[in-house]
């Protein structure tokens, strides 16, 4: 999964949850983006993730 798929996805999920989402684009290392869902907060790299690497994220924002 590329990371603007699950950007999307996060986006859509927190509009579903009416959660506040963000990405911080210049927050990151190099082409990292810092994603803020809810009050939990995780970075996600660039390109395309693992399967394991998406999940890894989703647990960090508490949705799995």
């Amino acid at each position: 999964m590329k990371r603007e798929a699950l950007i999307r996805e996060l986006r859509a999920l927190a509009r579903k949850q009416n959660k506040d989402f963000e990405v911080f684009t210049n927050r990151g290392k190099g082409s990292h983006y810092r994603v803020r869902l809810g009050d939990r907060m995780t970075t996600v790299q660039s390109g395309d993730l693992s399967d394991l690497k998406v999940r890894t994220i989703k647990k960090q924002l508490g949705i799995l």
